[in-house]
């Protein structure tokens, strides 16, 4: 069996959970990683070529991009550019259509593929939402977060100027309504009210109710634990009063990582064009003959 040769572009949190997830996949072999820092190798990945360029990496086929969300669209533009397939986990929500319009120009006209938020939520939330509204075509459906670590969220934060490192914890108070509870420490200098506003005024917290709180330590409050309560309730045909519901608590970066290889899978299978998760079918994220799968899950 050839196997498919990825890219990993970034290490971070997900990348390393990536790369995990794709040592133990038996139909991908690890091209190389590709880091804005080539010279440091951690030793867990010194086996890999470590670059700083993913033009530096000879055959890859697809690049799951392990990078800010804010970024995604500038690196995906370059590989698809380059012939590489794409996966990304972008989860700002409010423009998905519009990255999704971009990127599907950009790989058509390179006859690339660019699996777009690719993650949990959007992603995998995604297709949950979008059966449960096959079940009840008509009603109300409430996704509530955490308690847990929005990665999103706290990378948004530790972007902003004066913030040394960050937290930012989502908490359901139902019906789809969350408070952002967001832990920071400040560099030397920086004034905490002038920060906290720039935090709340920010895309990702404008939205919701905010509370920024200054810590002395961030790294004794983390916890990548994060999870969901799904419910729907509507109406099948003509027979209200149906409901749904799905639950999850999980490691946040690890199952995000999972979704990505097994996205990267599916890039493989379509044809040219931006996917979200709902548009692809199901069995293409499974490794495995086709029929071997129709026997053991339906």
């Amino acid at each position: 069996m050839e196997k498919i040769k990825v890219a990993v572009v970034g290490y971070g949190n997900i990348g390393k959970y990536v790369i995990e997830a794709l040592q133990v996949a038996p139909d991908f072999e690890i091209a190389g990683i590709v880091r804005r820092n080539a010279s440091q190798v951690p030793s867990e990945i010194a086996q890999y070529p470590v670059v700083g360029s993913l033009r530096e990496l000879p055959g890859v086929q697809v690049a799951i991009l392990c990078t800010p969300t804010r970024s995604v669209e500038q690196y995906a533009t370059e590989a698809l550019s380059m012939g590489i397939h794409t996966v990304d986990s972008f989860d700002i929500h409010t423009q998905t259509v519009s990255l999704r319009r971009t990127l599907d120009e950009v790989a058509r006209r390179h006859n690339t593929v660019a699996i777009m938020s690719a993650g949990w939520d959007p992603g995998t939330d995604s297709m949950i939402r979008a059966i449960l509204e096959a079940c009840a075509p008509k009603g109300l459906t409430y996704t509530n977060f955490g308690p847990g670590m929005s990665m999103g969220h706290t990378v948004a934060v530790k972007a902003i100027e004066g913030v040394k490192a960050a937290l930012s914890m989502t908490i359901p108070t139902g019906t789809g309504i969350h408070r952002r509870m967001v832990y920071i420490e400040l560099q030397p200098g920086y004034d905490f009210q002038d920060v906290a506003r720039r935090i709340k005024a920010d895309d990702y917290f404008a939205h919701d109710e905010t509370h920024v709180l200054q810590v002395e330590s961030v790294d004794d409050l983390l916890d990548m634990g994060h999870g969901v309560h799904l419910t729907r309730k509507g109406v099948s045909g003509k027979t209200q009063n149906q409901l749904f519901e799905f639950n999850m608590r999980i490691n946040n970066p690890a199952l995000t990582a999972q979704i990505m290889v097994s996205s990267a899978r599916a890039a493989m299978r379509q044809s040219p064009g931006c996917y979200t998760l709902i548009e692809i079918p199901i069995a293409d994220l499974l490794y495995g003959d086709r029929e071997d799968l129709v026997r053991r899950l339906v």
